[in-house]
């Protein structure tokens, strides 16, 4: 099969933003909702340019990385692009990540300079203590740039930047054991925003809604970067809302946006001012949704494609990647409800354990190959080598099966398949059945070790707060829908789930939280 693609406008960062800023200068590349601030393309330079100087008067060189933990914002934007711009590395931190792991991060991405809002400030401080090589921290407003400690430099740093050369620091936060590092060039995050202006048929006159987290992927490559490398625009609040969400797709005109599964259904269960043809109206600017990061449950789908009448692009990515591997075609192009599309700048095959390419239909792990997969995970030469393979293919640790027509189907991880008496059981296949029960927000089944079976399947689940559902309604549900080897045995009640940045629930996690309750052993 032929790759679909796009070609950037120019082969590094900093080229793309010169290029944007000389051919439309004032053309918005953002706007923050919270203050009202515009940034053109010609300011965008301005800005980089300016942080140019502080990082040369901060004894920064090419190649040197950089590091913050804040909210969304004007800063957070200006921040990682202009690190990008100067030819050094981004190391966003995840403050969710938990404290040894932010610790961890930190000292293994040799990060020089950490800009961090003040609520995050005592944590980042708590991990740098702990390092053996000292570490700046300058204090920054998520809205009014950094307090810089020096005063700038006549001229900016001036490195020559390639496509060759590294730009991001990305730690994944993985299924087991440490993050792993994945450094993305300049050519891979073109191409990863690329890929999504592929597939979306981005144009100059698309305004992009970025919710998620700028220390997420999703947000860097796909509502950053592919507005930037299509010369878009992307509207950034400090954070998603339920109940700001619609108000700001309609106020600042956005013609699409990007989320995951569990803000789907957050949106499907929260009742705005507007409703019904009311609402419908008011977004018919918005040409789609895209849905990223974690598995669409079918029925959450096409309920808010019926509720809201805009349509869910549901597409795949890694870190690894880039963000972007797989999209389903725009509408009216054909699209299948739980399949996340088909290969858009990138080639892709399945293979079987001996490494064969499996015919349609068979399942085997998910490769793909192309300009914006990873150049290596930093420091960890094993690790690469075990997941690049000398032709460029990447193991994703995805099961999938491909159709006749090219569309891939996840049927789970192979680090996440529940073995129950010899039986493979996909772990979203059980999420998918309880994500079709009305009174279900949030779903994730887990295996946990039994001694009759290897493991058993149990499910934890959120549930809408007027719901009257027990544990025995959601089991007899199951049962209907999967039979009974599937079915969870217990199925569990909470508040919330524990999510990765991007929404995905964490299963590992799932697991702990249930022997700390002493649920599980």
């Amino acid at each position: 099969m032929s790759v679909i693609s796009y070609q950037p406008p120019a082969p590094s960062i900093r080229a793309v933003i010169d290029h944007f800023a000389s051919s439309q200068p004032m053309q918005p590349f953002a706007c923050f909702p919270e203050t009202g601030n515009q940034l053109t393309y010609a300011e965008l330079q301005g800005a980089a340019q300016n942080y140019g100087r502080y990082f040369n008067a901060l004894q920064l060189r090419q190649g040197d990385t950089i590091s913050f933990m804040m909210g969304n914002g004007q800063t957070a934007l200006e921040l990682f692009l202009a690190t990008l711009y100067a030819g050094c590395v981004s190391s966003p931190l995840n403050p969710a990540a938990g404290k040894d792991q932010i610790e961890y991060v930190l000292d293994h991405s040799d990060s020089k300079i950490v800009f961090v809002s003040e609520q995050y400030v005592d944590l980042v401080k708590a991990a740098a203590s702990k390092l053996e090589r000292p570490v700046q921290i300058i204090l920054t407003d998520v809205d009014k740039r950094p307090r810089w400690p020096v005063e700038p430099a006549a001229e900016p740093l001036h490195a020559s930047v390639s496509g060759d050369d590294d730009g991001l620091l990305m730690y994944t936060s993985g299924t087991t054991g440490r993050p792993k590092g994945v450094i993305l060039t300049n050519t891979n995050l073109l191409a990863g925003g690329m890929n999504t202006a592929c597939a979306h048929e981005l144009t100059q006159e698309d305004r992009a809604l970025c919710v998620l987290p700028l220390c997420h992927i999703n947000a860097q490559c796909v509502t950053v970067m592919a507005p930037l490398a299509s010369g878009g625009s992307v509207i950034m609040p400090h954070s998603f809302s339920a109940s700001s969400f619609w108000s700001w797709v309609i106020d600042h005109e956005a013609t699409w946006f990007s989320v995951v599964p569990t803000i789907i259904s957050y949106l499907m269960h929260h009742e705005g001012e507007l409703k019904g043809e009311d609402l419908k109206q008011a977004l018919g600017k918005v040409r789609f949704g895209r849905s990223a990061s974690a598995a669409l449950p079918p029925t959450l789908h096409a309920g808010f494609e019926e509720k809201f009448g805009v349509p869910i692009v549901e597409t795949m990515g890694l870190t690894e990647t880039s963000a972007q591997i797989l999209s389903n075609p725009m509408p009216p192009k054909t699209n299948k409800y739980g399949s996340p599309g088909i290969a858009f700048g990138t080639e892709i095959k399945v293979i079987n354990e001996q490494g064969d390419t499996q015919p349609a239909g068979e399942e085997g792990e998910l490769m793909v190959r192309g300009d914006c997969v990873m150049r290596c995970y930093y420091k960890n030469p094993e690790a690469t080598a075990s997941a690049l393979d000398a032709d460029g293919w990447l193991h994703t640790g995805d099961l999938a099966r491909q159709d006749e027509d090219g569309f891939i189907f996840i049927t789970g991880r192979l680090k996440e398949l529940i073995i129950k008496g010899g039986e493979n059981i996909a772990p979203r296949e059980i999420d998918d059945a309880l994500y079709s029960h009305p009174g279900v927000i949030e779903a994730g089944a887990v295996g946990i070790d039994d001694e009759h079976y290897g493991q058993e399947v149990v499910a934890c689940v959120v549930i809408k707060q007027e719901a009257k559902v027990s544990e025995a309604d959601l089991i007899e549900f199951c049962t209907d829908r999967l039979g009974k080897v599937k079915t969870p045995r217990n199925i569990y009640f909470f508040d919330d789930l524990p999510k990765g940045p991007s929404g995905k629930v964490q299963r590992l996690k799932l697991v702990d939280q249930l022997k700390a309750r002493n649920e599980v052993r």
